[in-house]
């Protein structure tokens, strides 16, 4: 059980992800994609393909169906389909995997995309408990050396401080809840829910007035005790419920080394949660599971996610690659985006395009904000003129170390070209691996 205790009576913690900054789409009430909106910016047409995409999710229109997201590197394909999920819902399960991924795990391919097929079904469930809930005045995450990886942090435990109308209350909480903050990016300002036995966080919305880009949900501060009895609404998914009931057998218990979970244990989940929904005690919430590099699976594979795009307990699923005409793995064939035809014929395909300059310095200016970075607008434009000519990736990752240069301060242009001199792109790295081939030649 979570570690919930009061204290009597600390800043902020920084919470950096590549798409930490993914709000939604961008689109205005007409679906039109705004040039700069909930932390996208550019890829117009790919935006308003995926609007029309939620439309059809929305409408049920997509079932059996699926959405392949094409073009070079670098070009927002993750960051399109994180946005769909936003577009769903704040609590739809968003799962991403890489298509390499299945062969390095330890149980069977099909196994593996099982798990992240159930993984990305959410089940909405609403039950009266303690909870604390209030606005978030302080969050401070204590952090500590990762037992595996020294120089790797991970979160030890969290001082919250939660306030309404009538009372404030600060707790202590274990890593868990930590975890938890940090995923769902809870910052001061924020209205959230504690459940006080289970440790499981709702964020509710913001107190803060809308920064435009960052929208989140305007919501008033709560009245009343910090904390209280109140119907609190989770989501758990299909998978979190079938490690539930595979736990739940002694031997399972005494040893599981990891194996794979049965498909009767499957089969009794799902009858449960059916059962839970028609008494009106849960409800389905389908997720996105978004696949990269995609070509990387084999004829198996997509045999296996054919079929399962067809069941009725299906999340939807988004594809991406950047591979043209390339050879199906595990077969001599070759085929677009090395695909077989007929799952080619089930997906919807959306092209997104390399980012023009004027895209690549407001994206930089998202990541700097995201990053709590100071950066001058010579040190922005420099970091836009490389984007263009290297890649968007590459200009991005000198923020961190032009950060270091400049020990916390204003990052300058001086600080972007000597992180520049530090660290190469792919261009010049391959050039200076050619040139020491050329010489031992």
């Amino acid at each position: 059980m979570p570690v919930i205790e009061e204290v009597t009576a600390p800043k902020s913690f920084e919470r950096v992800g590549s798409h930490s900054h993914i709000k939604g789409l961008g689109l205005d009430e007409n679906g039109k994609a705004l040039f700069m909106a909930d932390g996208m910016v550019g890829q117009v047409k790919a935006r308003e393909a995926a609007g029309i995409a939620v439309e059809l999710i929305k409408r049920g229109k997509l079932a059996g169906k699926g959405i392949l997201l094409v073009g070079p590197t670098g070009t927002g394909k993750t960051a399109i389909a994180m946005g769909i999920a936003r577009e769903l819902g704040e609590d739809v399960p968003f799962v991403q995997i890489a298509g390499s991924e299945i062969y390095s795990a330890e149980i069977k391919k099909t196994e593996f995309l099982k798990e992240a097929l159930r993984r990305a079904i959410g089940v909405r469930i609403s039950e009266e408990r303690k909870v604390y809930e209030g606005e978030v005045r302080e969050v401070k995450i204590n952090k500590t050396r990762h037992p595996f990886n020294p120089y790797v942090e991970i979160p030890e435990s969290v001082l919250i401080t939660l306030r309404t109308k009538d009372d404030e209350k600060t707790i202590r909480a274990g890593k868990e809840i930590a975890y938890q903050l940090m995923e769902l990016g809870v910052e001061e300002g924020d209205v959230i829910q504690i459940d006080a036995e289970t440790g499981r966080v709702s964020k509710v919305g913001t107190t803060k007035e809308d920064e435009g880009l960052f929208f989140k949900r305007k919501v008033n501060l709560p009245s009343g005790p910090v904390l209280k009895i109140k119907e609190f609404t989770y989501t758990v998914t299909l998978h979190d419920l079938d490690v539930a009931n595979a736990r739940g057998n002694i031997f399972g218990l005494l040893f599981s080394t990891g194996a794979e979970i049965s498909d009767e244990i499957r089969q009794r989940v799902d009858e449960t949660v059916k059962q839970w929904i028609e008494e009106g005690k849960a409800t389905l919430v389908p997720g996105v599971l978004f696949i990269d590099e995609v070509h990387m699976l084999d004829i198996e594979a997509f045999s296996f996610l054919a079929r399962a795009m067809e069941s009725e307990l299906a999340p939807i699923l988004i594809l991406a690659t950047n591979r043209g005409r390339t050879k199906i793995r595990g077969t001599d064939l070759e085929a677009p985006h090395g695909m077989p035809i007929d799952m080619l014929d089930r997906l919807l395909i959306i092209n997104t395009e390399p980012y023009r300059k004027e895209e690549i310095r407001e994206i930089v200016k998202i990541r700097a904000k995201e990053e709590k970075i100071e950066v001058s607008k010579d040190a922005i434009e420099y970091l836009a003129e490389l984007g263009e000519k290297t890649s968007l990736r590459y200009a991005v990752q000198l923020l961190a170390p032009a950060s270091v240069l400049a020990k916390g301060g204003r990052v300058e242009k001086e600080h972007v070209e000597k992180a520049k001199e530090y660290f190469a792109d792919l261009r010049r790295s391959t050039e200076f691996v050619e040139k020491l081939e050329g010489m031992l030649q």
